[in-house]
């Protein structure tokens, strides 16, 4: 079990008043409040460390270039990859997805082929793959959900054909915080010849990854909501793919030789890391994994559930109360509506108590449809948060059913 009071006090932030209230953090699927670890490391390296990368023989580079590789291997390592050079910084989930839609998708799909997405998928898990399928005219399919929020697994089964390409899922939902049976939608997709990449961005922080027992050929995920900096995130891609695939940008680092007649290409992970990278990011984002593998994910994941079940239990006693996301396995994300209130106004009301809620659509435009909703109140715990901060929760929550009924 983890010392919360002790993580607590790692996190500076959390120690600010807002509107004269303490600060009750819960947006945590939004983004993750950063330990002083990581504040420190970020000083420290434009302190000590500030230089380009690659491509400097002087000490500052190499202790840059040092630190840098050093990340990307420790970052292998936390998600199991085989070889640290199928990690490939980059910017975010984001660009990791669009990384892969262009540099695998343009090369492999054609016209008439099929990519599978689902209804839970956050928006940068759905746009790269419209945009691909209207480039090649392909045929984009979505897997649907059931009423608690789960995928249908057999209607996905039905979906998958010859035709299928890629398929391209969630680990777990942002909006309902339901976690998907990932290993076996990479089992069934494989079986029918597809790849799969997955969208970890709402699971690296809450459970272990191993993307070789998962057998996954794209993973991502981004280093802002496992308590690192934001503008660096990570994709991991099986060696065989990555070589396989054309670059996804031009510019320095990425080439080998450069003529006007003809360009080379770089080798792995290079290839894919054209320009400066975020030097800095990544390398601090290793040492925010750190952080959180000091922790433990199985402590966190523990930890993290107790918080669900006691927020869930309490919200459900208020009267009008409707939850949103009901699978039988969750991360720890309670997404609600007040019955006739606007979610806006919930989150509004909250906020002048120093609670902080993500209302809204939460980039998953197609999943609100679904359910014929206009948005949800969404609050997503992380390993800071206490039961005490849930009932204040639960006050305000009252507070703004009285106030808005």
């Amino acid at each position: 079990m983890i010392d919360v009071d002790k993580i607590r006090a790692d996190f500076p932030i959390l120690k600010q008043k807002i509107y004269g209230k303490d600060l009750i953090y819960l947006d945590n699927a939004a983004t993750t409040q950063k330990p002083q670890v990581v504040i420190d490391s970020i000083a420290k390296y434009y302190s000590e460390l500030n230089s380009n990368v690659h491509r400097g023989v002087h000490f500052l580079s190499d202790k840059a270039t040092t630190a840098y590789e050093n990340s990307r291997s420790r970052i292998a390592t936390f998600i199991n990859a085989k070889n640290s050079y199928e990690i490939i910084f980059v910017r975010g989930t984001t660009e990791a997805i669009n990384l892969v839609a262009n540099g695998y998708g343009n090369e492999f799909v054609k016209e008439g082929d099929e990519v599978i997405v689902s209804y839970l998928e956050h928006h940068s898990n759905i746009v790269p793959w419209q945009m691909l399928c209207q480039r090649k005219n392909a045929v984009l399919k979505v897997i649907p959900v059931n009423d608690d929020g789960e995928l249908i697994i057999d209607e996905y089964k039905k979906l998958l054909s010859d035709k299928t390409k890629i398929v391209a899922v969630g680990h777990t939902s942002n909006s309902f915080g339901t976690k998907n049976p990932v290993k076996e939608i990479i089992e069934l997709a494989h079986n029918a010849g597809a790849v799969v990449l997955i969208d970890g961005a709402q699971a690296v922080q809450h459970t272990k990854v191993d993307v070789r027992e998962l057998d996954a050929d794209f993973f991502a995920f981004s280093g802002h909501k496992i308590y690192g900096p934001t503008g660096i995130g990570v994709l991991y891609g099986k060696e065989s793919l990555l070589n396989a695939m054309s670059p996804y940008q031009g510019g320095g680092d990425m080439i080998k030789n450069v003529s006007f007649e003809l360009t080379t290409y770089n080798e792995l992970p290079y290839k894919f890391e054209a320009g400066t990278p975020d030097i800095c990011g990544a390398i601090v984002l290793s040492d925010a994994i750190e952080y959180v593998s000091k922790v433990g994910l199985d402590n966190i994941s523990e930890y993290e559930s107790e918080l669900l079940k006691y927020g869930t239990d309490k919200l459900k006693e208020i009267d009008g109360f409707k939850l949103y996301g009901n699978a039988k396995n969750k991360a720890s994300v309670i997404s609600f509506l007040l019955e006739g209130i606007h979610p806006y106004d919930v989150g509004t009301i909250l906020d002048k108590m120093g609670i902080a809620v993500r209302t809204g659509l939460h980039c998953t435009e197609p999943l609100m449809k679904r359910f014929g909703i206009p948005g949800t109140v969404r609050a997503s715990f992380a390993m800071y948060n206490t039961k005490n901060e849930i009932d204040a929760l639960v006050d305000g929550v009252k507070k703004a059913k009285k106030m808005l009924s």
